[in-house]
């Protein structure tokens, strides 16, 4: 069940396959990047523009709304709890500082091609609510490769996809999870478990829905393929981080050409990994005489694309501030909710 690490909530839910609602997000995040015309505020030439003209487009530019992009096993409500979300309280603190945060929930297991069509629903919906043009999505694990899905399709409304522990080059854990139940009528009787166990917390799950989906894409051929398929969308921003566990300091594999200050202050830190991801953190870690840097789950080598940030000294669910809020352990001083401020301020910095 390590290989469910992230659990947790996406707060908003919908229909996967009806866009018929408006979704609702939390904050102000006014459109005060309000176009309104020509260069000294006239209306243009082709009569677009004035108060109230939204950019050419007649749309609201930035700063633009945050999409946070849940990853694998992530849910609306765990378990009927009623307060576990994904990316823990993070949606409430982060509109008490005016931002405006949308936190839409996708199938919990399948391809990010299916996942990503969920997305891209979700995503039309909050700009028809919002009047922006654009969004900025901040993606953890397997939802970082759905964003990715979404910028290919219709980078027209994206302006930037930063990815956290995303194994944009594969999971190791994948083929090995793969390899175990190779069997495809195993397979199937898996995929009916997780579906009996997700019906209740996802209710809108369908019958497509298929954790090997996801796994068979992590794989190392599956993910080649999907490289291949979804590349990078001209005028799109693209940054990323890792993450380092087990009190790994990071090494090569954590250089930053472009290193975040907010990520460069806990260059220190050291993180002691969680319990329920010690066996996948080893297996990851490469064994005996070697230290490559992982999360538990994703290796920093293989989250890196696009703008390389840096790795943060946190495991798996240390990223999302799960489990339940707790701690990132003793000695830890990551502070993930300052994390994801930090991240939102360098994106106004580069005016998204």
């Amino acid at each position: 069940m390590s290989l469910l690490a992230g659990c947790g909530a996406a707060e908003e839910q919908f229909d996967p396959w009806d866009t018929g609602d408006v979704i609702t997000g939390a904050g102000g995040g006014s459109g005060s990047g309000v176009w309104t015309g020509g260069p000294d505020g006239e209306d243009g030439e082709d009569g677009s523009g004035g108060v109230g003209g939204g950019w050419p487009s007649g749309k609201l530019g930035p700063p633009y709304p945050i999409v946070l992009a849940h990853g694998f096993f992530g849910f609306e409500d765990f378990a009927g709890a009623g307060y576990v979300s994904y990316f823990y309280n993070l949606k409430q603190t982060l509109a008490e500082g005016g931002e405006a945060v949308y936190t839409p929930s996708v199938d919990p297991f399948n391809s990010s091609a299916y996942r990503g069509a969920q997305l891209l629903a979700r995503i039309e919906q909050i700009l028809a609510a919002t009047g922006h043009e654009k969004v900025n999505i901040i993606a953890h694990s397997q939802g970082g490769l759905d964003a990715r899905v979404v910028a290919h399709e219709r980078p027209d409304l994206v302006a930037s996809v930063v990815t956290v522990a995303t194994p944009h080059l594969g999971s190791k854990v994948a083929d090995i999870a793969l390899q175990l139940v190779a069997h495809e009528r195993l397979q199937d009787v898996l995929d009916d478990l997780l579906n009996a166990i997700g019906a209740p917390l996802y209710d809108q799950i369908g019958n497509e829905t298929s954790v090997f989906a996801s796994l068979e894409q992590f794989s190392t051929p599956g993910i080649a393929e999907f490289n291949a398929e979804y590349t990078d969308a001209p005028g799109v921003f693209y940054a990323s981080f890792g993450g380092r566990t087990d009190r790994a300091i990071g090494g090569s594999d954590c250089l930053a050409l472009d290193p975040a200050p907010f990520v460069a202050q806990f260059d220190e830190g050291l993180d002691p990994v969680h319990p329920l991801l010690s066996l996948t953190e080893t297996i990851l870690d490469g064994g005996f005489g070697e230290s490559i840097p992982n999360d538990g789950l994703v290796r920093a080598r293989d989250a890196r694309w696009g703008n390389f940030w840096g790795c943060l000294p946190a495991d798996h669910f240390d990223e999302i501030g799960q489990l339940f809020g707790q701690s990132p352990g003793e000695g830890n001083t990551w502070l993930y909710i300052d994390f994801y401020r930090a991240v939102i301020e360098r994106l106004r910095q580069e005016g998204l």
